[in-house]
């Protein structure tokens, strides 16, 4: 196992930008907002040729009611109790509180190594005086970082080092699929992740908007390793004037191109809203594998005929995506939510499928002969052969006498063709045409 860096302390000292700071990246919300990071977001990390993992927690505010808030404390306590080494934040600028020293405590009965940092140390040269006083906190020396800066990282790092377990070389897996669980706000994306995984890894609050961050979840079982991606839910375009909302769709999005199957999450009691084809179109467009998945059907009154009638629906307003295939599950009471692994690996294994050249051909030639290419003022659309370029998804490259004859109906055509013969279910298909006398033909 990595070793696990976690970066605790209480609202607003810095922990999102100073996680930002050591991963490389923009990976956390920054705002000066307290609050805003309210789960726990994973990154990984390289120091002197070891690599770890790196969490960024929401602030710990001791003694809160607020219900928020303590959800997010215990979001940050589930962290400590799994990390290596704690890296404890705390502001020079405010000096030392109440509250840094209850977490103090609170970090000292956890009985884990802990690195003091005393963020905003923003000024080079000469060292503040002011954060002497953190010696108070009974956590040893404090190490003066800048987060804006950088300054000091090194010592944060070089301290943190110090606690890691002896390297035993051991190579990841890289066979872990990457699901990414996209919808509108309240759709239910953080309570399926918590039914998956049999804890309260992401905060589950029905008031919509609770998660922003894309957040990592690793999960094993017999079917195969999986990392499922929560996104934040993405709003209309119209409603997005907090910024923080506008970075959560930017997260979503982002979540979309990392990942290889994409779950699009649907409300059973609301049906395929104008939001859900634009969630599903930016999943479709970034030619994930992708299912779609109809939550709440424990919520909705059934006949024999209900099923149907929700599947037809959801083909008619998703109607380019007739390759997904649609589950109907409920994240509250678990029901049918096993069957997803099995459909997550399928999917996945056909977004990476290969087809040999030869096959493709016979298959184009048998096509062709059943329904003539089209034509125009006497030109007839000759197509030479057909290869495959890449996948996920799988990209076929089609050589022709002249692109202008190659009308969409008939790549359609062909490209129901091809699935009709190898299935490729729930990936989409890319087809590009190219002339002959092209550079690359």
């Amino acid at each position: 196992m990595k070793p696990l860096v976690a970066i605790v302390g209480r609202p607003n000292v810095g922990k999102s930008m100073l996680f930002n700071k050591l991963c490389g990246q923009r990976l956390s919300i920054v705002e000066d907002t307290p609050g805003v990071t309210r789960d726990r977001l994973y990154a990984q990390c390289e120091w002197r040729n070891r690599t770890f993992d790196i969490v960024d927690t929401g602030g710990i505010e001791p003694g809160t009611d607020d219900q928020i808030l303590s959800f997010m404390r215990e979001q940050a306590e589930i962290a400590i109790s799994t990390a290596t080494v704690i890296v404890f934040v705390c502001d020079v600028k405010t000096g030392m509180t109440a509250s840094d020293q209850e977490v103090a405590n609170m970090l000292l009965r956890s009985g884990k190594p802990v690195v003091l940092a005393v963020n905003k140390a923003d000024q080079v040269g000469r060292e503040n005086p002011d954060v002497y006083e953190f010696y108070n906190l009974g956590l040893g020396d404090p190490i003066a970082v800048s987060a804006v800066h950088g300054h000091g990282t090194g010592d944060l790092l070089d301290a943190c080092f110090e606690y890691f377990p002896p390297d035993d070389e051991e190579e990841e897996d890289d066979d872990t699929i990457k699901v990414a669980i996209i919808g509108k706000p309240n759709v239910g994306k953080s309570s399926l992740v918590n039914r998956i995984l049999g804890q309260e890894r992401v905060i589950v609050s029905n008031v919509a908007g609770t998660t922003r961050d894309a957040v990592d979840s690793v999960f094993e079982n017999e079917k195969g390793k999986f990392l499922f991606i929560d996104t934040a839910g993405m709003r209309k375009k119209s409603r997005v004037d907090d910024r923080i909302e506008k970075f959560s769709v930017l997260r979503a999005t982002m979540a979309i191109e990392r990942s290889d199957v994409c779950l699009i999450l649907i409300d059973a009691q609301e049906g395929v809203t104008e939001q859900d084809t634009k969630v599903a179109g930016l999943a479709h467009e970034a030619g994930k594998a992708c299912i779609i998945v109809v939550n709440k059907w424990d919520a909705i009154e059934k006949d024999g005929k209900t099923m149907d009638k929700m599947r037809k629906d959801v083909m008619r307003d998703l109607s380019y995506m007739t390759y997904a295939p649609i589950i109907f599950i409920s994240a509250l009471t678990g029901q049918r939510v096993d069957r997803l692994f099995d459909l997550i690996t399928y999917v996945n294994n056909q977004s990476a499928m290969r087809i040999t050249t030869g096959m493709l051909n016979s298959v184009l030639a048998d096509a062709t002969a059943r329904v003539q290419p089209p034509t125009d003022k006497g030109r007839r659309l000759k197509i030479y052969y057909m290869t495959q370029i890449g996948i996920k998804p799988p990209h076929f490259v089609c050589f022709c006498n002249d692109a202008r004859l190659f009308h969409f109906s008939y790549q359609r055509y062909l490209e129901n063709q091809i699935r009709a013969t190898f299935g490729l279910e729930g990936t989409p298909i890319r087809l590009t045409i190219r002339q002959k006398e092209d550079k690359e033909g």
